[in-house]
């Protein structure tokens, strides 16, 4: 079977960091492939900042094109609003039969990992590799209470910490700063050509 790494996000925009991760793991673990899932836009919870579900994939599609071991996913899309991951993997392995597939998440997601629906039927069917992140200041403080969740499906990743995120990304453009160098160059040249987050 092939094994598929699956790695969750918003993408709003997708930027070199994400890049990075999603490359690290497709190349320095045993996962055959990386799909990079598009979250919808919850209609709960509307941000004007998010972009429509369609733009976002389309920047997610221009910055793998030319990769052929990451691809853009819209599965997502078709499911019932919020997105549950354990309903997706669900989804998946029931339309790829062909595939085994893996969570990529970064550590403070698997730090609030047991409030997941289902959490430990995910633990359970499917393997989870963990890749590092740089603390916020409240998660320092709040580490003393932490107990790393300690589980034979969790493989912790060296991957390289980024700590450059889309919300700065945003806030940069709106700025009217230069922010070429934190996306690719065909990501930038289609957010700056849209005017996206303007």
């Amino acid at each position: 079977m092939k094994k598929t790494g699956l790695y969750f996000g918003t993408f709003n925009p997708i930027h070199v960091g994400h890049m990075i991760i999603a490359n690290f793991m497709a190349n320095y673990t045993d996962l055959n492939e990386i799909w990079l899932v598009v979250s919808p836009q919850n209609p709960l919870k509307q941000k004007e900042s998010m972009l429509d579900d369609y733009h976002r994939l389309n920047l997610v599609r221009i910055a793998v094109e030319n990769n052929v071991k990451l691809k853009a996913c819209n599965e997502e899309f078709q499911l019932p609003v919020p997105s549950y991951t354990i309903n997706t993997l669900t989804h998946l392995k029931e339309k790829y039969p062909n595939n085994s597939f893996h969570l990529i998440m970064g550590e403070d997601n698997l730090r609030s990992f047991h409030k997941w629906k289902n959490y430990n039927q995910i633990l359970t069917d499917h393997h989870i590799y963990v890749y590092p992140r740089i603390l916020t200041e409240q998660e320092i403080n709040n580490k003393q209470n932490y107990k790393p969740l300690d589980y034979p499906n969790i493989t912790r990743c060296d991957a390289p910490m980024m700590k450059i995120s889309s919300s700065f990304i945003r806030k940069t453009i709106k700025e009217k700063k230069d922010f070429r160098y934190l996306l690719t160059n065909e990501v930038y040249k289609y957010v700056d050509e849209m005017n996206f987050y303007k």
